[in-house]
């Protein structure tokens, strides 16, 4: 009886809708007899026979053998490929009825439709790769950024696995000293500077990158920039000269965006993600009230706020109270626009701030430089190799409340066994990184998030 890791899997790599080429995934301990059963080849061999790593030119049929579609399948034998397991990809031409009906033909020879994530699973359970590796794939396939683009290849090469590997190593260097003290606890000797001189070490180590989530965050996922401002400030007007096309609503009529609105465009291999939000004024409007609220919300949030007002008109007190407000909490993320340049000036808010027309686009490339001086400053702090997930951060901080229990034993006299235990546990949350102690339940939920062809 074949178990469920080694039965034979089908899915769709590439993404979904019509196109040039599409290409399916065959993997498991029958995947060449399998293919075999569906397929004929110009040469009049099969694919059980042939060669691995070798392309070859042919046709899946039905059952009746009629051609479902002309293709080219790349054979590979087990152990020497990503999942570890005998491996058929078939190119077809990428129509979502020849797709359908060669998993279809597939499933009829006795294979079944893949889950999320189950061949980068596979990977990992036949130790092609370890799940730090996986979930780099994943994060590859999804980068915003060309940042993140760099720092998922490299993680898929390994530099999380080695920052991870490093820390391991000063932990069970640690835990050998203790082990060692309590050994010669007779004759007084004891390495208590040596274990908190690693131990040291590896807190700053994890302080470092603690620091930088937000940027790795920023970096992962693009950036969000809020334009947040007074009812028919212009914030619409500018998203879309920013965005070079009609993407929000744009009318005279005071609270026209009563929710948020967002588009993306990429910028020199950064996604922005720009969010008009509703106006700022008081307002017995239950609807937009709630529309106010989110604006704040998003400036909150947001990595960059472009803080937009009407040049041409007063302001009244309650919209300078909010304004300066804004001003003093988000200063260091937030730059101030003069919008409506073209007409007569009566307001100012802040000694530097940008005029410009949305009208005649006056300024507008002014505009996306500073909102880019903000992005490289965003990035400029981070210079490690690699981007942690939810699931990486939660196990950091794991680690370092176990790090920082041992450290408050240090002010006492030290308990050699107790200090060897809290290690072990530490460098048990350590081996969750790659997957060493993780359970069943929770290698699923990782991959649940991969897509069906990964």
């Amino acid at each position: 009886m074949i178990i469920r890791d080694e039965e034979t899997i089908i899915a769709q790599c590439t993404p979904k809708g019509s196109g040039a080429l599409a290409l399916l995934r065959l993997s498991g301990t029958h995947a060449l007899d399998i293919a075999t059963r569906m397929s004929t080849l110009a040469n009049n061999k099969t694919i059980a026979t042939v060669a691995t790593h070798t392309i070859h030119y042919g046709a899946v049929i039905h059952s009746d053998n009629t051609v479902v579609d002309r293709v080219m399948f790349l054979v590979m034998h087990g152990p020497k490929t990503f999942t570890g397991q005998n491996t058929v990809e078939i190119t077809c031409h990428n129509n979502q009825f020849i797709v359908q009906a060669i998993i279809t033909r597939a499933l009829e020879c006795g294979a079944r439709l893949a889950q999320e994530g189950e061949f980068s699973q596979r990977a990992v359970h036949n130790k092609k790769i370890d799940v730090i590796q996986a979930e780099a794939i994943n994060e590859l396939i999804h980068a915003q950024t060309q940042q993140a683009l760099k720092a998922s290849l490299a993680q898929l090469d390994g530099s999380l696995s080695s920052w991870i590997g490093d820390i391991e190593q000063q932990l069970f260097r640690a835990l050998a000293f203790c082990e060692s003290s309590f050994e010669f606890i007779d004759e007084e000797i004891t390495f208590d500077v040596q274990i908190k001189k690693l131990l040291n070490n590896v807190v700053h180590k994890i302080q470092r990158i603690k620091s930088t989530f937000d940027q790795q965050q920023q970096i992962r996922d693009g950036i969000r920039i809020a334009l947040v401002g007074s009812v028919n400030a212009g914030k619409s007007s500018l998203l879309n000269a920013l965005l070079g096309k009609d993407r929000a609503i744009v009318t005279d009529i005071a609270g026209t965006t009563r929710d948020t609105v967002e588009a993306g465009v990429y910028k020199n291999g950064t996604h922005w993600t720009l969010i008009d939000t509703a106006g700022l004024r008081e307002t017995d409007d239950v609807i937009e009230q709630k529309g106010i609220e989110k604006s704040f919300e998003q400036a909150r949030s947001a990595d960059i706020v472009l803080l937009v007002f009407d040049s041409s008109r007063i302001m009244t007190p309650q919209e300078q109270k909010v304004y300066l407000q804004l001003l003093d909490e988000y200063a260091q993320k937030t730059i101030v626009i003069a919008n409506k340049a073209d007409l007569p000036q009566k307001a100012k808010l802040a000694n530097e701030c940008i005029n410009i027309s949305t009208q005649i686009n006056t300024n507008i490339n002014i505009v996306k430089q500073h909102i880019e001086n903000k992005v490289k400053k965003l990035f400029a702090n981070l210079n490690t190799p690699f981007l942690l997930n939810k699931r990486q951060f939660n196990l950091i901080l794991k680690l370092e409340n176990g790090l920082h229990t041992i450290m408050s034993t240090f002010d006492m006299p030290i308990a050699y066994e107790l200090l060897s235990a809290h290690l072990k546990d530490c460098l048990e949350h350590l081996s969750e990184f790659s997957g060493r102690t993780i359970s069943e339940k929770g290698m699923d939920t990782i991959f649940r998030e991969f897509c069906v062809g990964k």
